[in-house]
């Protein structure tokens, strides 16, 4: 499912060449809005885990005439390059498309190439959103609303408690949230465990996870940029956040503690699946993700403390209406539909991907919810009341061409096949190249 970079252009637009044809090929191709009697079916396109499975089946029993199918890629990095070839060929997308929060930069360039949703009727919804949420579907010059939030990536750190308890570690909750207030911290903790534990089990599952984790931590309490600026100049290189992250993250690969994998490769499965690590940072979605991959042998192995450093996010996504489209009313109303307060507890409580809609938040279903997957921990609790005060992070248009490429330098390194002193200077020509300016 990955596409190989190594094979080149000829490889790359056959995989894609390949998708859009199978796309087309399914995907709103049974004629114009219905009147509310013919048989439709909606396609929808997402990665990773949504949560929308139930929610399918209610808007269906709900709407007899319409039939949902989902088309989910487990790979962010797989499924933008698809979408994009979609986007621009004007054939092949769904009838709605998930846009994560590093993609939608570049896609709000195109507002043609989306259905307007105030047109059909949700311009009222304002109110159902997180301000910075429902600001982020609009295009630019304010005039059209491209995608409805759904999730929000408030973060915390999930880690093994039975791997705790072995190394001889605090493995109650509250515990070990004190024992790693910063970064700094943790490297230590983690040099403990390393030193109890020994053999294939390493402290972190992989350099790029933490790497993010850091990044969007630490340009949230400053610039509120990354790679590029809001007039999307690169600027990796005067950003003392992306230098902070890089340099923390090289620090656990030099104490030894990471995983040289790529995270959700398969790989970094088969580490999940196998004990081969310890923590993993967990935004509010990546709980979903370790419980898919992890299975039910690892049900009450997990747990979910607080995150060094202090707070933070990492992902989010909406949901947005192709123009190329044949169903644009009833996609919309699916849209509505899976965004609404409602919606969006259905799909936290399916998932645990943290809702963008204050009411939702406010939901006792989610303010209450303790996940039986990771030791009855009260994720609603420990999640929810952060969501409100969390600043977006400014992610450019080429931002994740840069992060693939920064990530690739950092997993190098704790495989030993990149010195830590020439990585921070490879890391920016790298990023340069992907960004077009190197």
């Amino acid at each position: 499912m990955r596409v190989i970079r190594h094979r080149g252009r000829f490889a790359l637009a056959m995989v894609l060449s390949a998708a859009l044809a199978a796309a087309t090929a399914c995907a709103g191709d049974d004629g114009k809005s219905s009147d509310g009697n013919e048989k439709i079916t909606l396609t929808v396109d997402d990665f990773g885990t949504f949560g929308y499975q139930d929610l399918f089946k209610q808007y269906e029993a709900q709407h007899p005439n319409i039939k949902i199918k989902e088309r989910t890629v487990p790979k962010l990095d797989d499924y933008t390059p698809r979408l994009q070839q979609w986007i621009a060929a004007g054939a092949g997308a769904g009838d709605v498309v998930a846009i994560e929060e590093g993609i939608m930069v570049k896609f709000k360039a195109q507002p043609d190439k989306f259905v307007d949703l105030k047109k059909y009727g949700a311009g009222s919804l304002q109110n159902n959103f997180i301000a910075w949420k429902w600001q982020g579907g609009m295009s630019p010059d304010g005039s059209k609303l491209i995608g409805l939030g759904t999730d929000v990536g408030s973060m915390a750190l999930c880690y093994r408690r039975d791997l705790f308890k072995k190394a001889g570690l605090p493995s109650d909750r509250d515990a070990v949230t004190k024992q790693w207030a910063t970064w700094d911290d943790f490297i230590n903790v983690g040099k403990k465990f390393t030193a109890a534990i020994g053999g294939n089990t390493k402290f972190i599952d992989s350099p790029e996870t933490y790497y993010n984790t850091i990044l969007m931590q630490e340009a949230g309490k400053g610039s509120n940029q990354t790679y590029f600026d809001q007039n999307n100049k690169f600027v990796m290189e005067s950003n003392p956040a992306v230098k902070a992250a890089f340099d923390e993250t090289v620090k656990m690969s030099q104490a030894g503690l990471a995983n040289g994998v790529q995270f959700l490769s398969d790989p970094w499965s088969q580490a999940l699946k196998k004990d081969a690590f310890a923590t993993a940072p967990c935004p509010a979605w990546m709980l979903g993700l370790i419980k898919q991959y992890g299975g039910d042998s690892q049900s009450g192995k997990w747990d979910v403390a607080g995150v060094p450093g202090g707070g933070g996010s990492w992902g989010g996504s909406w949901l947005a209406v192709p123009t190329q489209s044949k169903h644009p009313k009833e996609a919309a109303d699916l849209v509505k539909f899976l965004t609404s307060p409602q919606g969006q507890v259905g799909a936290f409580k399916a998932a645990n991907n943290l809702p963008s809609s204050p009411q939702a938040l406010n939901d006792s279903a989610v303010k209450a919810f303790d996940n039986p997957y990771f030791n009855n921990a009260p994720v609603g609790a420990i999640y929810g009341p952060a969501a409100t005060s969390l600043k977006p992070v400014y992610l450019g248009a080429d931002n994740q061409e840069v992060r693939q490429a920064v990530e690739a330098d950092l997993r190098a390194i704790a495989q030993g096949k990149l010195s830590p002193g020439s990585g921070w200077g490879k890391a920016v020509s790298d990023a340069k190249k992907a960004a077009g300016t190197g």
